[in-house]
C-alpha cells in the first residue's frame, strides 16, 4: 500500500540537510531501485525552485510498504530523522485515485 510520509523540518535546518543529504538521498534511490518510490522531494522554504539560504520547511515521500508499522519505521531510521533536521514526521496510509 502507498504511504505518505510527511515531515516537516526544525526551524534553521539547512546545515543539518546538507550534511546528511547523501544518505537520505540513498535510501530513497534504494527504494526506487526497489520499485517502491512514487515521489519524494523537499518542501522549499520561500516560493521558489531553489530557495537557496532559505532552506527547506520539510519533505515528502510517497512510497510503498507492507504496513503503517513499516513506513513508520523507515521515516523513523531516516538520517534526517535520527539527526533531528524533522521536528516531526507523520506517515499516513494513501489511495491513488489519479492519474
Amino acid at each position: 500500500m502507498l504511504y505518505a510520509i510527511i515531515a516537516e523540518d526544525k526551524t534553521d535546518s539547512l546545515a543539518e540537510r546538507i550534511e546528511n543529504r547523501q544518505e537520505h538521498r540513498d535510501r530513497l534511490q534504494e527504494l526506487h531501485e526497489q520499485g517502491r518510490l512514487t515521489f519524494a522531494g523537499p518542501h522549499p522554504a520561500v516560493d521558489a525552485e531553489d530557495p537557496g539560504e532559505a532552506g527547506f520547511s520539510g519533505s515528502l515521500v510517497l512510497a510503498d510498504f507492507a504496513s503503517l508499522e513499516d513506513a513508520n519505521a523507515w521515516a523513523q531510521a531516516d538520517i534526517y530523522s535520527k539527526t533531528g533536521v524533522y521536528s516531526k514526521v507523520t506517515v499516513k496510509p494513501l489511495k491513488r485515485v489519479l492519474p
